[in-house]
């Protein structure tokens, strides 16, 4: 399924024009590919590096996918450009932080002059009906950052409010 991110309307970003995203289920595994279109000169995005876990990811470019089986526990999936990548688990809205236990089975990045394609694949580990929320923070060589989500609520961004999680993936 083929999704779009919208920025926050609070982060307006130059340097993007667009972000999608195919997300797909296979069995336990989400498989995901971002793709960035704009002026990727104008985008800071991570050198390459060894496929490691990292924190605060979120701080740069980077992309993110959140998942909730049945209940308040969730996870979140951080994917920079870079390929390194964070796993946290969650009890309830950002709350009972702790890392999640797994390692992507795929994470690939790749840059032309205006696009970059991130693909991962993951095992989120819940059983049944996912709902997922899927987003990214985009920083700009000028500074300023954007953040682009499946759908924002109301204030700030805010990537684990229960309304982002809006894609459903039986």
């Amino acid at each position: 399924m083929r999704v779009e991110l919208r920025p926050h309307p609070n982060t307006p970003c130059a340097a993007v024009t667009a972000i999608e995203v195919d997300a797909e289920r296979a069995g336990a595994v989400l498989r995901l590919r971002y793709s960035l279109r704009g002026r990727l000169e104008d985008v800071l995005v991570p050198a390459p590096a060894y496929a490691e876990r990292a924190d605060g990811l979120w701080r740069e470019t980077c992309f993110e996918a959140f998942v909730r089986g049945g209940d308040a526990r969730y996870c979140e999936f951080n994917f920079a450009p870079s390929t390194r990548w964070a796993a946290y688990a969650f009890e309830d809205y950002r709350a009972g932080m702790r890392d999640f236990e797994v390692a992507p089975l795929l994470i690939e990045a790749e840059t032309a002059a205006d696009a970059l394609t991130l693909e991962a694949a993951v095992a989120p580990g819940e059983a049944g009906l996912w709902r997922v929320a899927l987003s990214a923070v985009i920083e700009e060589t000028s500074g300023a950052k954007s953040y682009w989500a499946l759908k924002h609520p109301p204030g700030k961004p805010d990537f684990h409010h229960a309304d982002g999680f809006v894609l459903e993936l039986p």
